[in-house]
């Protein structure tokens, strides 16, 4: 073995070790957001307690004092609200996972830290990975999975750190985070190795890199799709008369409001399409560089095609009056479900020119 080979080797070894280091702390990261929204919930008895001892609002100082000719008039603050829809019900959001809770918020901030620790673990594992094969770290499905997760860890921080409210979604993600490491390490794992030559263009690094921060931002988009549709039940439940149960109100109190959430996940999945658009256009300019055609119906073209139709679907339909709500919701999550059989059924169980890198 050559001392080249051995050095890629070594790296290779030290990828995997990163890897792995970085699926523990993210499951550190996953117990503190559980314990964030288990001690941030308080019991009845506590908030029975905290409301009775509260001082009462006359006690406060006015939020808005408007000076008239001859007096002063004292206007109450109002109530922020949002709406999906004319006329629908206003619900404010609620006070997130840490349930306004001090203990809750501390384990809720130990989570974050732990996350971006992870974070920054799995990103020195996809370069040192990078390093040992000298090319972009996503030539197969295990490189794609762990720069994929990777990703939209990245787009959640970088989300907190706009100062949006998301930090409600650290343990949904997180969980399909460690099943993603999870698949990637056992089941998608391939040693470090070149590519075939047709790979070898500067259009990998920009067809494939914008291909995964689109599947990641999607992502994310889905999952506060996920919970809009439960915090929409919740919030009809109540409006109809109905006592949902213990754990519901517990979760789902605390959750953004539905129409929060809807607008979250619009505006995540309107932000990122143009860039899938981009994304299609740039695999069929590569197409026409290694294969001679631009386009040729590809079982991987296909679905590319078919989850830009869906996602465009989507985007008219919640621009639309008569498709806000839960019928775009249900589009939006078919046109993720497009998206991870475009990644993962196409490349595990249909042949086509996109099988070049195995698993």
């Amino acid at each position: 073995m050559t001392l080249a080979a051995a050095t890629n080797e070594h790296l290779a070894n030290i990828s995997n070790v990163l890897v792995y280091s970085a699926m523990a702390v993210y499951t550190l990261a996953f117990f503190a957001y559980i314990a964030e929204w288990l001690f941030g919930s308080r019991s009845k008895v506590a908030r029975t307690a905290a409301a009775l001892t509260a001082e009462p609002k006359a006690a406060t100082a006015p939020a808005v004092t408007v000076k008239t000719a001859g007096g002063t008039a004292v206007l109450e603050r109002p109530k922020v609200t949002v709406r999906s829809a004319a006329g629908s019900r206003d619900v404010p959001d609620g006070p997130g996972a840490h349930g306004g809770d001090a203990q809750g918020d501390l384990y809720g901030r130990i989570a974050i830290s732990l996350t971006v620790l992870a974070f920054l673990v799995e990103i020195a594992g996809v370069l040192t990975r990078a390093l040992s094969v000298q090319r972009a770290p996503w030539g197969n499905m295990y490189e794609f999975n762990i720069t994929f997760s990777t990703v939209a860890v990245g787009v959640y921080l970088g989300l907190l750190a706009l100062k949006k409210n998301v930090r409600w979604l650290g343990l949904f993600l997180i969980t399909t985070v460690l099943l993603d490491l999870g698949l990637a390490v056992t089941v998608l794992y391939t040693a470090s190795d070149q590519l075939v030559p047709a790979l070898h263009s500067y259009w990998l690094y920009i067809h494939v890199s914008t291909a995964i921060f689109c599947g990641a931002t999607f992502y994310v988009g889905a999952v506060a799709t996920i919970m809009y549709l439960f915090k929409d039940s919740y919030e009809s439940k109540l409006a109809t008369g109905g006592k949902p149960g213990t754990f519901a109100r517990s979760v789902l109190e605390r959750m953004p409001s539905s129409a929060s959430l809807d607008k979250f996940s619009y505006r995540i999945n309107a932000a990122v399409f143009p860039l899938w658009t981009f994304t299609i256009i740039a695999g069929a300019i590569w197409a026409g560089d290694a294969w001679g055609r631009y386009w040729g119906w590809d079982p991987k073209e296909t679905w590319s095609f078919i989850t830009w139709v869906a996602y465009a679907c989507y985007l008219h339909a919640r621009a639309t009056a008569g498709w806000k709500g839960r019928k775009a919701a249900y589009l939006a999550l078919l046109a993720f479900a497009c998206w991870l059989f475009n990644y993962y059924g196409v490349n595990l169980f249909v042949t086509g020119k996109h099988s070049y890198a195995g698993v």
